[in-house]
């Protein structure tokens, strides 16, 4: 899916556990860079296409480690012991992430290193996706203005 796609899909659930964590501004923050991390692997992303992770993309192939379950968690146990803070936000945004990237026809290895791949149907930056993105661009916007409004 495309960055703005995953945005729009993890400020939905960032509204939904604002209210929840104590580091409200850290945890928006972490949240949106995790989303961004997994696309560290191409040179097509926001996130890869600086140079200085190209070196990086040499060693990877796109969706493979960095789109797996298996990093997340990793990461996350990671911060959990030395940087508490950071676990929840992290494993929230990068987690979406690859949920939302399992939807598309490439899919991701959701266990690296087992290679079975989960995909549907959907292409990146088709119609679906779109759709996709006006829908939790919406949703997003209803529920910020419910929230505003203690409604919700």
């Amino acid at each position: 899916m495309m960055l703005r796609t995953h945005l729009a899909i993890v400020i939905l659930f960032i509204i939904l556990f604002l209210p929840h964590v104590s580091s409200k501004f850290l945890f928006v923050i972490i949240a949106l860079l995790a989303t961004i991390v997994p696309d560290i692997d191409t040179g097509f992303s926001t996130i890869g296409k600086y140079k200085v992770l190209r070196i990086l993309q040499v060693f990877v192939k796109h969706r493979g480690f960095f789109h797996s379950l298996t990093f997340c968690i990793l990461i996350s146990i990671i911060f959990a012991f030395f940087l508490p803070v950071l676990s929840f936000g992290f494993f929230l945004g990068y987690a979406i992430h690859l949920f939302a990237d399992s939807f598309t026809q490439e899919g991701i290895t959701p266990f690296w290193p087992y290679k079975k791949v989960s995909s549907w149907h959907f292409r990146t930056g088709g119609r679906v996706e779109t759709t996709l993105f006006i829908f939790f661009l919406l949703l997003d916007l209803l529920l910020f203005v419910l929230m505003a409004q203690n409604i919700v």
